[in-house]
């Protein structure tokens, strides 16, 4: 059975820090590219990172870049998040996923088919 959880968020002030944990199993973690993606209260979930099977090579959404960063235990079939100088407009609900990256843009990969039930991170002015 796969499972797919997601844990660290929480309400931190602007200026903050907060570290992402996805945790996976029932398949084999190591095959696929693994990322991060939020969606926000009426927005679209978007793609905010994504790192290679080997953790040789990631990307992030602009937004992010110089201020969060993604890694990889594959001993422990985890996925990190390390988020900081977090802003309001970092408030979403977090997910890990499956992810590929086309044309620039970050997204889930269509044969993964699994989604945890999140964390949700909140940042306060």
């Amino acid at each position: 059975q796969v499972e797919v959880v997601e844990s660290g968020g929480g309400l931190v002030q602007a200026g903050g820090s907060l570290r992402l944990s996805c945790t996976a199993s029932g398949f084999c973690f190591d095959d696929y590219p693994m990322g991060w993606f939020r969606q926000a209260p009426g927005k679209e979930l978007e793609g905010v990172s994504c790192i290679r099977r080997s953790g040789d090579t990631t990307w992030y959404l602009d937004s992010v870049k110089g201020r969060f960063t993604i890694s990889r235990d594959k001993n422990k079939n985890t996925v990190y998040l390390q988020m900081n100088s977090l802003k309001p407009e970092d408030t979403a609900m977090y997910y890990c996923a499956a992810c590929v990256v086309v044309a620039g843009l970050i997204v889930k990969e269509s044969d993964f088919h699994y989604w945890g039930q999140g964390t949700q991170v909140t940042v306060s002015s």
